[in-house]
C-alpha cells in the first residue's frame, strides 16, 4: 500500500513538474489571469460589484501590508487614511464640480472633476499622513499600535462632529460621478462595468507600483528593518525615516483604494475612518499572509466572499463574527503563515517545489 502511495505521489509530482515546465509558464498563466479578469466584467450585475469591491479592498491591504509586513509595523489607524481618500474625492465632487464644469464645459467635466478628485484626494492623504506618520514611527510594537488608533479615531471623531459643515456628519457625504456624452450617448461613470475597468485599470497600476517598491534597494532595507532595527541601525540605517517614508507610501496606497471606493459606494462614510475599517486590512493580510506579496490580494478574496458567502443564509448571518473568529483561529494555529504560504506548502509536498518565505514572496 505504501508502495502504492509513493507510486501515486511519484506520478503526481512528475506530472505538476512537466505542467509546470511545459504548460503553465509564467506568461501564459499572467494571460489567463487577464482573460478572466476582463470576463468579469460581463459576470451578473451584483458580482461585478462585489469583485471590484474585492479589487479595492485588495489594494487597501497591501497598501497596509507595505508597513506591516515589510517594515514590522502595525497600525490600527489606516481607517483614517481610507477615509481621507473616500471624503477627499467626495468633497471636490461636492464643491468644485459646478466650478469644473463652467471651465471645461458639461460634456467631458464628470471625468475631468473624477481624475482631478483623486489626484486631490491623494494629496489630502500625504498631507495627513507626514505628521501622523512623524510622530507614529518614533514609537514601536503594541505603543506604535495605540497611537495610530488613537489618530484613527480622532479623525473618524472629527467626521461626526462636521466642522464648518464640511463632512456632513453621521450622514456622509454623497457621491455621484456623472454621464460623459460619448457619439451621441450617455455613459454613466458609475456604471458597474464602467467603474469596474476603470478600478481595475488603477488597482493593477498601483499593485505593479507596489510591487517594485518592495522589490527595490529601499524594500531591502524595509525588510532589514522588519527583521532587526537594531542591526539596520548599527549598519547606519536611518530606520526612523525610512519607518516614516514607509508609512507615508503605505497611506498614499490606501488613500487611493477609499477614493475608489467613495465611487462604488455612492458616499463618503464616516465607518470608512472606523478602527473596525482599519481591521479589514489587519484580518486579510493575517488570512492572506504577511509575508507573501500575494497574501493580501488573497486574503482580501477570502474575507469578502466568505462574508458574502455568509450573508446569504439569514442564521449565519445573524452571527458572522463567530464564524470569522473561527476562521482567524484556525489561520492563526494552521497556516501561520497565511493561505498563500499554506499553498505553496502544499505545492512543496506535491511537486518538490522549494517555498520562500521572503517577503516579495518569490518562490524557486
Amino acid at each position: 500500500m505504501s508502495g502504492d502511495e509513493d507510486g501515486t505521489r511519484t506520478g503526481l509530482a512528475a506530472f505538476g513538474s512537466a505542467a509546470v515546465t511545459d504548460g503553465w509558464t509564467r506568461e501564459r498563466i499572467s494571460l489567463l489571469v487577464a482573460i478572466g479578469l476582463v470576463a468579469m466584467a460581463f459576470a451578473p450585475s451584483f458580482q461585478v460589484y462585489l469583485f471590484t469591491e474585492f479589487l479595492i479592498i485588495a489594494l487597501f491591504a497591501l497598501g497596509f501590508n507595505l508597513l506591516y509586513g515589510y517594515t514590522g509595523l502595525l497600525s490600527f489607524g489606516h481607517g483614517l487614511f481610507f477615509a481621507g481618500g473616500s471624503y477627499g474625492v467626495a468633497i471636490v465632487l461636492r464643491d468644485l464640480g459646478p466650478v469644473i464644469a463652467d471651465v471645461v464645459g458639461s460634456g467631458i467635466a464628470p471625468v475631468v472633476t473624477f481624475a482631478l478628485a483623486m489626484v486631490i484626494a491623494v494629496m489630502i492623504v500625504v498631507v495627513v499622513a507626514i505628521p501622523v506618520g512623524w510622530l507614529s514611527v518614533r514609537l514601536e510594537e503594541i505603543y506604535f499600535a495605540l497611537i495610530t488608533l488613537a489618530f484613527g479615531m480622532l479623525g473618524f471623531s472629527f467626521i461626526l462632529q462636521n466642522p464648518g459643515g464640511i463632512t456632513n456628519g453621521t450622514d456622509g457625504i454623497l457621491v455621484l460621478l456623472g454621464s460623459v456624452e460619448i457619439g451621441g450617448m450617455d455613459v454613466r461613470l458609475g456604471d458597474r462595468q464602467l467603474y469596474y475597468f476603470l478600478t481595475l485599470g488603477i488597482v493593477a497600476s498601483a499593485t505593479y507600483t507596489i510591487w517594485r517598491i518592495v522589490n527595490s534597494p529601499f524594500g531591502a532595507v524595509c525588510k532589514a528593518i522588519r527583521e532587526s532595527p537594531d542591526r539596520a541601525a548599527a549598519l547606519g540605517i536611518d530606520v526612523t525615516h525610512h519607518r516614516w517614508m514607509t508609512f507615508i507610501l503605505s497611506a498614499l496606497f490606501v488613500g487611493i483604494a477609499g477614493a475608489l471606493m467613495a465611487g462604488l459606494a455612492s458616499v463618503a462614510s464616516p465607518y470608512h475612518a472606523h478602527w473596525t475599517n482599519s481591521a479589514t486590512a489587519v484580518v486579510a493580510t493575517v488570512i492572506g499572509g504577511a509575508t507573501f506579496f500575494a497574501g493580501p490580494i488573497v486574503g482580501a478574496f477570502i474575507y469578502l466572499y466568505v462574508r458574502w458567502g455568509i450573508s446569504r443564509f439569514p442564521a449565519l448571518e445573524a452571527h458572522w463574527e463567530l464564524f470569522f473568529g473561527a476562521l482567524l483561529i484556525a489561520v492563526v494555529l494552521y497556516f501561520k503563515i497565511g493561505a498563500v504560504g499554506g499553498l505553496l506548502l502544499l505545492r512543496e509536498r506535491l511537486f518538490g517545489a522549494e517555498t520562500s518565505t521572503d517577503g516579495g514572496g518569490e518562490t524557486e
